[in-house]
């Protein structure tokens, strides 16, 4: 199960169970797909389609409510932020 955790400007934000528990998010549109590394901090692990327009638009998103995307990661794997 991938709990959508937001969609906007037709990207979808989600998160694979049972993967690595390093925080991250994975950003899905049409046939691409990015994940992205939440912590230390908000950088690009992984690429399969997108183009540096959407990749800016991607990243701009995962600042903008990067917080949030945590908290709901920690409580999808069940673990506190602060563990």
């Amino acid at each position: 199960m991938s709990p959508k955790f937001r969609k906007e400007d037709g990207f979808v934000f989600k998160i694979y169970s049972n993967e690595e528990e390093r925080m991250h998010i994975h950003v899905v549109k049409a046939e691409n797909e990015a994940k992205f590394w939440l912590e230390p901090s908000i950088e690009l692990a992984e690429n399969y389609g997108f183009g540096n327009k959407d990749l800016k638009k991607i990243t701009q998103i995962i600042n903008e409510n990067g917080n949030d995307f945590k908290r709901q990661f920690a409580v999808h794997i069940g673990r506190r932020i602060d563990d």
